[in-house]
Parts: C-alpha cells; sequence; structure tokens
C-alpha cells in the first residue's frame, strides 16, 4: 500500500490494456535420447549324442509310477525378505528420530535483509519473531525505505552487490528492474510454491502481472484498485440515495443534483472531480480506466476509442456544464473539505481522508461501469520480490511463502489496522470474503476479479515507466484545454509512450 498517509498527494502517474512484460531470462532445456539396447540372439540348442536314460529306481516314483519332483520351498524367502526390510525400516525411522540434531548456535546463520516501503518495523516485527522462533538460524533486518528515488536505488545497490535479499515493488515495475537488459528479480522455485498453488490463491491479475516465460517473479501481500468514493452527507442532502453505477446519464444526472454553484455560476461544491490534471490525484488512472472500459489500449492512442475517451474526461471540465474547473482544491483535498461529493481513488487514499477529517461520512462502492457493462477498475497494488543477486535466495523465498499463508496475512491486516483504519486488502482469494461487507474495502474485493494493469499509475515515484507515461497524457489533456483537438493531441503523447515502451521492451 502506497505511503497511504506521508507522500505528497499531489503527485501523479500511470498507460492501457497492459500486457505483462517478457524478460527473458528462462533457460531452455533439450531432453536426453534414449538408446534402444537390442537383445542378444541366443544360438539353437545343440543335439545332443543319443544317451540312453537309466532306470529311475523304486524310491523316487510316485504310486501311480511318475516321477517325484521335490521343489524348494520359497515362502521362507519371502519371510527373511519381510524381516529384513522390516528392520531396515526401522532403523530409518530411529535414525530419524533419535539422530543427532546439530545446535541451533552451530547451524549456519542466514542474514536476510528486507527493504520495505510503507510499513514501520513494528509492523512486521511480530511475523519476524515468528518465522524465527521456527527457524532460528535465519535473522531478517526489516529496513522502510522512502519512496524518494527508490527504483533506482534498489536497482543500483542489487548491481554492486549492496542491495537486499528482499524488496518491494510495485505491480507495474517488472520491466523496468533490470541492469543491462537482465531483471534483478529471481523466479520463485516450483518446490516452494508450485504454478497450480499461485494461481489457485491470488487474484487473476497478480497472476498475469507477475508472470514471465511461465515462471512467477513475486508474491504479493495486498490487493488495491481504483472505487469511487462518495460523501454521503452531500448525497443525502442532494436527495440522492443511491451511487451512480455507470458513466452516461446515470451519473450525469447524479453530478447535476449534487453541483452547486454561487451567483456568478462559480463551483461552490462539483459532483466529481474529472476533466482537468494539476489540481486531481490518480487523473492518469481514472483516464486508463475510462480507456480499458471503452475497449481502448494505450499502445494504440491514435485510435478512435481514445480519442473518444479523452473527450469524454475533458467534457466534464468544459463549459457549458463545468462541473469541475482549474479553480477548485487539489481533488483529495477538497474531498476532505466538502466541496466535491465524489472522486476516484485507490482504497489506501480513504486513510488520508479520514485521518485528516475523521467526522466526514463516506461510501466506498465500485467505480462506474463503461459502454460494454462489465465491472472493470485499475489495480493499483505492491509485491515482495527476491533479488537475483541474493545469496540466500531460497531462504529469502521461504520467508515471504510464510507470510503469504492465510494466518500470517491475517496477522499482518490486525498489525496494520491497530495503527490506521484499516489493513491493507488481502491478496488471497480465499480472505476476499472476510472483507467483502467491509465499509472501506468491501468494493476492492467487489472488483479484485475485475482489475487490470497499466503503467499509468500515480505516486509510485519510479522516474521511469509510469512517471514518463502520465507526463505525456497530462501534455495531452492540458493540449486541449488551448484548444488543440483530441486526436491531435494524442497523437503526439502516442509518440512519446511507444519510446518509452521501445526503451523498456513492452509489447
Amino acid at each position: 500500500m502506497d505511503d497511504k498517509t506521508n507522500n505528497d498527494k499531489n503527485q501523479t502517474e500511470q498507460p492501457p490494456a497492459y500486457e505483462t512484460v517478457t524478460v527473458d531470462d528462462q533457460v531452455n532445456q533439450n531432453s536426453s535420447g534414449t538408446i534402444n539396447l537390442q537383445p542378444e540372439e541366443v544360438a539353437p540348442d545343440v543335439v545332443s549324442p543319443d544317451i540312453s536314460t537309466p532306470a529311475i529306481s523304486e524310491p523316487f516314483l510316485s504310486n501311480n509310477g511318475e516321477p517325484v519332483v521335490y521343489e524348494e520351498n520359497k515362502n521362507k524367502y519371502f519371510l527373511i525378505g519381510g524381516v529384513v526390510f522390516f528392520l531396515i525400516l526401522v532403523f530409518f525411522v530411529l535414525f530419524i528420530f533419535f539422530r543427532p540434531k546439530i545446535p541451533a548456535s552451530q547451524q549456519k546463520t542466514v542474514n536476510l535483509t528486507y527493504w520495505g516501503l510503507w510499513e514501520d518495523k513494528e509492523i512486521f516485527a511480530p511475523l519476524i519473531s515468528a518465522y524465527q522462533t521456527k527457524n532460528p538460524n535465519v535473522k531478517i533486518d526489516y529496513q522502510k525505505k522512502t519512496i524518494t528515488e527508490y527504483r533506482e536505488k534498489l536497482i543500483a545497490r542489487s548491481q554492486n552487490g549492496q542491495g537486499p535479499d528482499i524488496f518491494r515493488f510495485h505491480n507495474t515495475w517488472v520491466p523496468q528492474l533490470k541492469v543491462n537488459d537482465e531483471s534483478i528479480l529471481s523466479a520463485l522455485p516450483e518446490n516452494i510454491m508450485s504454478n497450480e498453488e499461485y494461481e489457485k490463491t491470488f487474484y487473476p491479475v497478480i497472476v498475469k502481472d507477475l508472470k514471465i516465460n511461465g515462471r512467477y517473479y513475486g508474491l504479493a501481500l495486498e490487493i488495491d484498485g481504483l472505487v469511487l468514493v462518495i460523501n454521503d452527507g452531500l448525497f443525502k442532502k442532494a436527495g440522492i440515495t443511491s451511487p451512480p453505477t455507470s458513466w452516461t446519464e446515470d451519473l450525469i444526472e447524479v453530478v447535476n443534483k449534487l453541483s452547486v454553484r454561487d451567483e456568478n455560476k462559480q463551483l461552490i461544491t462539483a459532483g466529481i472531480a474529472l476533466g482537468t490534471t494539476e489540481n486531481i490525484d490518480h487523473f492518469s488512472d481514472i483516464f486508463g480506466l475510462l480507456l480499458v472500459q471503452n475497449g481502448g489500449n494505450l499502445s494504440k492512442l491514435d485510435s478512435p476509442e481514445a480519442a473518444q475517451v479523452l473527450e469524454v474526461y475533458r467534457k466534464f471540465a468544459e463549459p457549458p456544464t463545468n462541473y469541475w474547473d482549474e479553480g477548485m482544491p487539489n481533488s483529495t483535498t477538497a474531498f476532505i473539505q466538502e466541496k466535491v461529493a465524489m472522486i476516484i481513488v485507490p482504497s489506501w487514499q480513504i486513510l488520508t481522508i479520514k485521518a485528516i477529517n475523521p467526522d466526514i461520512k463516506i461510501k466506498v462502492v465500485p467505480v462506474p461501469k463503461g459502454p460494454q457493462g462489465k465491472q472493470i477498475s485499475i489495480a493499483n497494488y505492491w509485491v515482495e520480490g527476491v533479488s537475483k543477486y541474493s545469496k540466500n535466495q531460497i531462504e529469502a523465498w521461504k520467508f515471504l511463502k510464510f507470510l503469504t499463508e492465510k494466518e500470517q496475512m491475517t496477522k499482518l491486516y490486525e498489525m496494520q489496522a491497530k495503527t490506521r483504519l484499516f489493513g491493507e486488502p488481502y491478496s488471497r482469494i480465499d480472505l476476499g470474503a472476510t472483507l467483502a461487507q467491509h465499509e472501506y474495502l468491501g468494493a476492492v474485493i467487489t472488483q479484485a476479479n475485475n482489475f487490470i494493469s497499466l503503467p499509468i499509475i500515480s505516486k509510485t515515484q519510479d522516474n521511469g515507466l509510469n512517471d514518463g507515461i502520465i507526463a505525456y497524457l497530462k501534455d495531452a489533456i492540458n493540449a486541449t484545454i488551448q484548444g488543440v483537438a483530441y486526436t491531435e493531441a494524442l497523437i503526439n503523447a502516442k509518440k512519446g509512450v511507444d519510446q518509452l515502451f521501445l526503451r523498456y521492451k513492452i509489447q
């Protein structure tokens, strides 16, 4: 979860139907050929000269005159074999249970450095302690880092051999975590978590984002994305009993009722914060949401679908309606001050809102549906990874696997909820039901199976893919404010986005 309370809320970031970037680091294996052995040819029996058969003496004849054949009793061999097997099994069991154990003080100590974001050391301390109790030779040093230049420092120090064993990264950073075109991420070993288990455990967007050439490159402890946050008091004051569920007449009708102007037609209270860039947190995320809902794609910003999305977005701040304008405060600040009734943000922004204005009455619902009526939203979550440069990759992955277990993930949420309004929404599908009715996180869980990732996410501060694309989108939207046509503005943006895709090898 982003630095949900401490980071500057005015920063923005991230593009459309985003395909997971492939990192070419998987080794192809060749199967061994087999050697077919031909059976030896057996020579025909040599016929011996005729030798007369001696007569069989009486003691060796049966009553009917047939020869008596004495077969060796084979049962005793089965009995002996069974006794031997039993003794070996007993010896093996006794060896396992009574073999000398190496004291913990004599075991090789494994030191793991863990770079985290957002969470203080006290949050992870109980989980680390529990793991170290079970694994006394493992020592874990959790370090909370700041987001400023975090990605660059992570890459540089990893390359120099001074980086962490475990680190947190954003779901859109996979193509950016590279040194000389080689990822610093290591692959999750299948003997720690199989692909089948992974795909049953986590939401589809996590599976898609972190899978490269059939392997997984991170374990998520949370899931989050865009939700619609409404001021329940302003809704009741306007006589509105239910939130909008679509971008068409449903939303426009609600916005009209919520908008309040003075005698000079200047906005006092806005229905929703949309249409500009400078004073809207997460404007790029919202643009990406509209884009994927309209069937558009970041790699095709010159398409009619993209131009239509830009027009829809801008109409909220254009005459004659002007449901929002550049004279309003920053969207999150305006919501806290109850000057706007609806904003679209990731759930962690609710922590900021309630921390500053604890008395504000809000409701959190899924974002409005697009023209096709599908409940789609944009993902925005953080992942734990293991460095390819770590000398203790197996132990690092074992610890992360421990954190993703139901008991530990539940404990982590409880620890987070002790210091703030709520913890991070669970990344495990089987824990979703526990938050489905949560007043702030229920909407996240409702949309979790339909999240889509795009590298246009605000406030990741990656100084790379997200920030670069956001800058091009910002220029395009601002150009239309100056009168540039929607199509022309996006053609220029596409040139910049294409360069970024080429740089990070995104197809």
